[in-house]
C-alpha cells in the first residue's frame, strides 16, 4: 500500500535514525522560515522532552534527581511539563501542515501522545524505588531545555561564524556528551567530593570555616571565583603540557566547531579529576552552601557561553574576564593558539604567568588540533587515551 504523501518508509531503528539526521541537518534552503523545519525541530524536542520528563513522574527513584523530585508535588511543576506538551503538539501540527517531509512533526506528535497515554502531567509514581541509585534523566532534560533556549537564539542572532548550522557536524557526540555527564550526576557528584573530604578528616579547619562560612556573599562568591580559577588554570595547563594528561584533553579541544555544546565534550575522567581539583578550596575552607551553589550555577553558564558561536566584543570586559574570543583562541589551531589562555574567569592570571594571548581584531580562522587524530564517536573518544601511540 502507497503511504500519503510527505510520509517515508521506516524499515529499522537505524533507517529511522538516519532519516531524522537527514531532517535536522537539512541544506540551509529547506530550513527557511516558513517550511515546518524550524516548527517540526521545535515540536520533536520539546515532545522527546515532555514524554522523559512524564517517565520521571512514572519512575522518580530511578530516573530522577532528588532535588527535581521533590518539584514533582508542586502543581506550577506538572503545569510546565504540561505546557511543554501542548506546545510540542502544537508545533509539530503546524510542521506537519507545511513541511513536505513530515517526519519530524510525526515524531512529535507521537511523543506527546505516548506521554498522554503514560499519564501525561498528572502521572503517578508506578515503580517503587529499588535502590538508592538513580539516574539524572530530568537533570539532563531540564539542562539541554535551559541552555539551548538560552544559547541557540544567541548564535542565530549574533553568531561569530553565520554559515554554521544548529546541527553541525558531531553535534550527535556532543549531546551524548551531555547525557553521560547528567545521567551520572550521582557518581559524579560522589566522587567529586571524596577528596576534599577526605582533607577535612585530617584538618577540620573549623575555625576557619566558621569566618569564611561567615563573610558577606558577595565576597564569598568572588572569592569562590578566584580560587577556583586559580586551581584551575594549573591544572588546565598541567593537562596542556603532561603529554599522558593531554591525551585525555585532547578529547576536549577535537572539537572542530564552537558552540554551546562544544563544552560538554570532555572525557569522563578529566570530568572526574578536574571537579574533584576545583572544588576542594570551596569546600574545605568552608564557603557557605548558597555561595557553592550560586558559583556552581555560574559556572555552568558561564563555560558554556565563552564556547558559544557568538560574535560579540567586549573591548573593556575583555580585560577582566574570560570572554568567547578569549576561550576561543584557546581553541584555535593555529600554532599561535597552542598553550595560551588557560583562566576560565580571569585573563589576568594568563597575563601574570605568561600564557595571555589576544590578538587584536581577530579570531581563530579554524578549531581542533593539527591532524585531527581524535577519532569520532563516544566510545572512539573514551578509549583514545588509553591507545598507543603509533610510532612514527
Amino acid at each position: 500500500m502507497a503511504l500519503p504523501h510527505g510520509f517515508v518508509a521506516v524499515n529499522s531503528i537505524h533507517d529511522l535514525r538516519q532519516q531524522v539526521r537527514q531532517e535536522l541537518e537539512a541544506p540551509a534552503p529547506q530550513r527557511q522560515f516558513g517550511t515546518g523545519w524550524i516548527s517540526g525541530v521545535l515540536g520533536l524536542m520539546l515532545g522527546l522532552a515532555g514524554l522523559l520528563l512524564v517517565i520521571t513522574l512514572r519512575a522518580p527513584g530511578t530516573f530522577s534527581t532528588p532535588e527535581v523530585q521533590r518539584l514533582h508535588a508542586t502543581g506550577w511543576f506538572r503545569l510546565v511539563i504540561h505546557g511543554i506538551l501542548l506546545a510540542a503538539f502544537a508545533l509539530s501540527a503546524i510542521s506537519l501542515a507545511l513541511r513536505r517531509r513530515r517526519l519530524l512533526g510525526t515524531i512529535g506528535v507521537a511523543s506527546t501522545l505516548l506521554a498522554a497515554l503514560i499519564g501525561g502531567s498528572d502521572a503517578q509514581q508506578l515503580v517503587p524505588d529499588p535502590t538508592p541509585i538513580f539516574f539524572g534523566l530530568d537533570f539532563f532534560v531540564l539542562r539541554l531545555i535551559f541552555t539551548g533556549f538560552l544559547f541557540i537564539p544567541l548564535e542565530r542572532f549574533f553568531p561569530r561564524n553565520g554559515e554554521q548550522a544548529v546541527f553541525r557536524e558531531e553535534w550527535r557526540e556532543d549531546l551524548f556528551y551531555y547525557l553521560v555527564s547528567s545521567m551520572l550526576v550521582q557518581m559524579l557528584t560522589f566522587l567529586t567530593f571524596i577528596p576534599a573530604k577526605t582533607i577535612l578528616v585530617f584538618a577540620p579547619l573549623t575555625d576557619l570555616r566558621a569566618w569564611v562560612g561567615a563573610l558577606p556573599f558577595v565576597v564569598q562568591f568572588v572569592t569562590i571565583m578566584f580560587l577556583t580559577d586559580l586551581v584551575q588554570y594549573w591544572l588546565h595547563r598541567a593537562f596542556h603540557r603532561v603529554p599522558w594528561l593531554w591525551r585525555f584533553h585532547a578529547v576536549h579541544h577535537s572539537a572542530r566547531s564552537m558552540d554551546w555544546m562544544a563544552g560538554a565534550r570532555m572525557h569522563f575522567l578529566e570530568v572526574i579529576v578536574l571537579r574533584c581539583t576545583t572544588v576542594i578550596p570551596m569546600y574545605v575552607l568552608g564557603f557557605s552552601a548558597s555561595a557553592m551553589n550560586a558559583y556552581i550555577f555560574l559556572v555552568f553558564v558561564y563555560s558554556t557561553f565563552i564556547h558559544a558561536n557568538v560574535g560579540w566584543r567586549f573591548p573593556f570586559l575583555e580585560r577582566l574576564f574570560v570572554t568567547p574570543r578569549f576561550h576561543h583562541w584557546h581553541h584555535g589551531i593555529e600554532r599561535e593558539a597552542i598553550d595560551v589562555n588557560f583562566a576560565i574567569h580571569f585573563p589576568i592570571l594568563d597575563r601574570l604567568f605568561g600564557t595571555h594571548h589576544m590578538p587584536a581584531d581577530k579570531w581563530p580562522t579554524g578549531y581542533g588540533i593539527e591532524g585531527h587524530p581524535v577519532p569520532h564517536g563516544y566510545l572512539e573518544q573514551f578509549k583514545y587515551p588509553f591507545r598507543r601511540e603509533e610510532k612514527k
